[in-house]
């Protein structure tokens, strides 16, 4: 570190302190200045050593470390009716501070819900691609209601009612069948399994059917 930057280290970390007005390590003063005015640990430490012994700021020492702070009595007094004064504005400044965050973090939602939002772009893409899978429905409808093939409505009820009718009859068979099944397999010393293999009874289960709902 040069002599000049450790010089310069100097009005920077007391013009900090002053306008801070409140208590620093010097890795503090370092941590906080370094990267906006590029002087090291070493210049920091110095430069704080050497306004302590100017007389132009305090230093405590608590155990192994120092806490470097202004100069109070440069300062003017301050009375009691300035301290409400000051409380009154910090409340103010708190509550003002409390509302614009709040607005900040109503305006990043709207930010985050645009951001995800379709494009116009995207959203006239998408637009031409439904105007053009309406037109095929449409064309579809056209052809349905033009053809000449239509089901009349009593023939559809007719076909629904035949087969309510053979599901019926298909389950009072398979429970029926279920029924003489375990009767035989009481005095049966296999399994029933082995009962149907022996006999050659072919299940729904065997060939994956299931009986539909009615």
């Amino acid at each position: 570190m040069s002599k000049q930057k450790e010089c310069g280290a100097a009005p920077v970390i007391l013009k900090y302190l002053n306008d801070q007005n409140r208590p620093y390590s010097a890795q503090d003063v370092f941590g906080n200045l370094q990267r906006e005015h590029g002087f090291g640990k070493t210049a920091a430490v110095k430069a704080l050593e050497q306004l302590t012994q100017d007389g132009k700021i305090k230093e405590k020492v608590y155990g192994k470390q120092k806490i470097y702070f202004t100069d109070q009595s440069q300062f003017a007094a301050v009375g009691e009716a300035d301290l409400k004064t000051l409380d009154i504005q910090l409340s103010g400044l708190s509550e003002k501070f409390q509302n614009v965050q709040q607005s900040c973090r109503q305006m990043e939602a709207e930010l985050k819900e645009l951001n995800n939002a379709m494009t116009t772009e995207e959203m006239s893409l998408e637009i031409a691609a439904l105007k053009q899978e309406c037109a095929s429905h449409q064309e579809r409808l056209k052809k349905i209601k033009s053809a000449t093939n239509h089901v009349a409505p009593e023939d559809k009820d007719k076909v629904y009612n035949e087969r309510k009718l053979f599901v019926k009859e298909w389950r009072k068979r398979k429970r029926m069948a279920a029924d003489l099944t375990d009767a035989v397999l009481e005095g049966y010393p296999k399994s029933r399994k082995q009962f149907f293999e022996e006999i050659g009874i072919e299940t729904d289960e065997d060939h994956m059917v299931t009986v539909p709902d009615l």
